[in-house]
């Protein structure tokens, strides 16, 4: 079991990102929530993590804070949400704002999660209620972009939005929306995950 890994960042491609840690190259995946916290590649990053076997694949997740780890946790026990929603939950919300979803049961807002149709946000709701109580991260997605522009700032976006589950059309719109000169990738995701769950 892989907890926590300290070490140089070698790089970051939402949702990917690599560490080094003594020679040795951790691939990792993350949230978004995670990925506007990163510093420069480079530089040293420690991260909680979680280590999943599958019966096909063996994947290790990062992540900043603790309280995001847990509700990846407590997401993954839920019928029929993966990996790949559950990251894509961190990645739009903090774990406050999930959790006063779950609490007031705002079905709607969690529909326009990629991934989630109506009745498993209404099984989220139902399964949650009672252990996201009290969750909180204390912070909410920051406001600003990453440190660093990538070489096409909406390329990079683009892959990721795919990543996490969009539609190629509903990118180019949300993209679109979003974008303005300057922007890095980072902030292109937050932007469009943020008009994406409105």
């Amino acid at each position: 079991m892989i907890g926590r890994l300290r070490g140089t960042l070698v790089s970051k491609q939402p949702p990917a990102l690599m560490i080094d840690v003594n020679g040795v190259g951790y691939e990792l995946e993350a949230p978004m929530s995670t990925f506007y916290e990163l510093p420069a590649t480079g530089a040293e990053v420690t991260l909680i993590t979680h280590y999943a076997v599958k019966e096909d694949a063996v994947a290790l997740y990062g992540f900043h804070r603790e309280s995001e780890r847990t509700l990846f946790r407590t997401l993954l026990k839920v019928s029929g949400i993966g990996a790949k929603t559950a990251l894509s939950i961190l990645s739009g919300v903090s774990v406050g704002d999930f959790a006063r979803m779950v609490l007031n049961s705002e079905i709607t807002a969690l529909t326009r999660i990629p991934g989630i149709g109506k009745k498993t946000a209404e099984r989220i709701v139902l399964e949650l209620r009672d252990r996201v109580e009290g969750m909180n991260d204390g912070a909410s997605l920051p406001s600003g972009g990453a440190r660093g522009v990538a070489i096409d700032p909406n390329a990079e976006a683009t892959a990721a939005l795919v990543q996490f589950g969009y539609k190629p059309p509903e990118i180019l719109r949300l993209l679109k929306d979003a974008a303005e000169p300057g922007d890095s990738a980072e902030t292109l995701i937050r932007k469009a995950l943020k008009a994406a769950l409105r």
